[in-house]
């Protein structure tokens, strides 16, 4: 899956550990969750990190919610939430990777 390259061009905070922002792993980089969107540094500035295509997780059994142990991150008009490395939305009945 690749992401959409949408610049944030007004981001003047610089992301790293410690940065008092969610780290989320994803693919060949590190997202940060902050202001209910992801970003990742690309060439010098910040991209809005977000999936080009739609990508249902088949077979997820799991029941992602307040109490289910995983962390959960605001994105967008919705939570994904952080599970082995990809981040888990809910979508139609189904579970998407984000």
């Amino acid at each position: 899956m690749t992401s959409l390259h949408h610049e944030h061009a007004s981001h003047d905070h610089s992301h790293g550990p410690g940065c008092g922002h969610t780290e989320v792993p994803h693919g060949d980089h590190v997202d940060y969750a902050h202001g209910g969107h992801l970003h990742r540094e690309h060439g010098g500035h910040w991209d809005e990190c977000e999936p080009d295509e739609h990508a249902p997780h088949e077979g997820h059994e799991h029941q992602h919610g307040e109490a289910c142990g995983h962390e959960s991150v605001l994105h967008g008009d919705h939570v994904d939430y952080l599970h082995d490395g990809h981040r888990h939305a809910a979508h139609n009945g189904h579970w998407d990777d984000h």
